[in-house]
């Protein structure tokens, strides 16, 4: 068969070429924003809106947009004298080795998510059973409702949990979609989620204990 040759060819092949991804915008003045910026909470849908630092010093502000949006914190904590142990976990029912649980402020209940190939699915969550397991914990004590997340973690012979904003969560879940493989995500998903947790016991801090009057 004859190749077809001429300009035409190379619109031919520049059309069947996927587009190349457009930067992202701030979702409230339009401006370009880098790789890694900042996100709202947005309580109303449910979802992180993508900001520049100036808009998202302007939604920190309280009761700005009549509270719709909430700035993340950017905290990263753990607490060393509160551990999760085996019953605990069994307490929980959490179907996979990796969840996050934040308070949902619109649906007025906690919510447990996990990763999946497909995204963040949605676990059934007994609240009482949180309740009783976290309590105490001063993370749970901490916990901001829509911008924060207890994100928890089970390997041999070791729970982590750790304080952090939600869209490090969120993150996470992008992060292994792009490397899941089999049932259980495979040795590629480990790996992602062993460098995660890695890095954010580097970077968790203990919670400065509360001062009572």
């Amino acid at each position: 068969m004859r190749q077809l040759t001429g300009p035409g060819t190379a619109l031919l092949r520049r059309l069947r070429e996927p587009a190349p991804p457009q930067p992202e915008r701030c979702e409230f003045c339009d401006v370009h924003l880098p790789g890694e910026h900042r996100h709202l909470a947005d309580r109303d849908e449910r979802a992180l809106v993508c900001v520049c630092p100036a808009c998202a010093l302007l939604f920190h502000q309280p009761g700005a947009a009549g509270g719709r949006y909430r700035g993340l914190s950017g905290r990263y904590l753990v607490d060393p004298e509160h551990q999760l142990d085996e019953p605990a976990w069994q307490a929980l029912r959490i179907p996979v080795s990796t969840a996050f649980l934040f308070r949902d402020t619109a649906l007025d209940r906690l919510v447990t998510l996990y990763p999946s190939p497909a995204g963040a699915a949605e676990a059934e969550l007994d609240e009482a059973a949180w309740q009783t397991v976290l309590d105490g914990s001063r993370l749970a004590a901490e916990l901001e409702p829509d911008t924060e997340a207890l994100l928890l973690r089970r390997t041999a012979g070791r729970i982590d949990c750790y304080l952090v904003p939600i869209d490090v969560c969120y993150e996470l879940v992008g992060r292994l979609r792009l490397c899941w493989h089999g049932f259980d995500g495979g040795a590629e998903a480990r790996a992602e989620l062993d460098g995660f947790f890695g890095r954010l016991s580097e970077r968790a801090r203990t919670p400065k204990a509360q001062v009572r009057p």
